[in-house]
Order: C-alpha cells, then structure tokens, then sequence
C-alpha cells in the first residue's frame, strides 16, 4: 500500500450501472461508446455503498466544459486530497483482484466514511485502487 496525493479535483461525467457487480461491465461499455479510450483521457470506476446496496459509476475525466452534459452523462467531481492505493499490473487476468483489493483498503483505519472506493484506469491493463483519507 502507499498513499498518493490527488492534487486537484478531476472534473468527470459518468454512467451508473444497473446493478453491482453484474452491471458494471456495461456501464464500461456504454462509456467508451460516447468516449472510446484515448490515452490523453483518465477513466475510473466509482463505488460505494448507499443504503446498504453499492452504486458504482463508470467515469471519464471532461476534457471541456459542459461535455459530459452534451453526451447525457451524470457530473462527477473526484476530490484531491490523500489516498490510500494500491495498483494492480494485468488486472484482467484476475477481474475479483479489485474487490479483494478494496475489501483489503476499506479495513484500513482512518479511510474517509463519506468517501468513495476509486479505481483509476493507468490505460488498459493496469488499475489503481484508492481509497480517500480522512483529511
């Protein structure tokens, strides 16, 4: 684990799934129909529980003002501040490495209650796992 600093807020636009887990995937999918994937573009997955059922969003940094809002998408601001990571090289190779590497994140002390799990897609094969620290 180490902790990484998020130096300003990401302004974003996402998808929520119809379900947790099994409409995760096609949240993915109707994303990168509207912003297929670039390497200039950073792209997450957001989750956390509310009202004992997790939500999860699949997410696109917004490269200009408005443009979630012109593709119909939900606004999504991603903090800075301090987070506790993890990173996961080839994380298609074992998909259930994310939960049980946010299962391994939320036990940790002072992790911040109202926040979020955030997976930070490093291009297509690697994933960051963070979990914000109570400031």
């Amino acid at each position: 684990m180490e902790i990484f600093i998020l130096d300003k807020d990401i302004k974003a636009f996402c998808i929520t799934a119809k379900s947790f887990p099994d409409g995760v995937l096609e949240a993915h999918q109707k994303l990168h129909s509207l912003v297929p994937f670039t390497n200039d573009r950073k792209y997450f997955g957001i989750s956390r529980p509310e009202k004992g059922t997790i939500i999860y969003k699949s997410a696109a940094e917004e490269k200009s003002s408005g443009e979630g809002d012109k593709l119909n998408c939900e606004p999504f601001n991603i903090k800075a501040g301090k987070y506790i990571c993890i990173t996961i090289k080839d994380f298609r190779k074992d998909i259930s490495g994310i939960w049980k590497t946010f299962q391994q994140l939320i036990s940790q002390p002072d992790i911040d209650p109202k926040g979020y799990c955030l997976e930070w897609y490093l291009g297509q094969n690697d994933v960051r796992c963070m979990v914000g620290l109570k400031s």
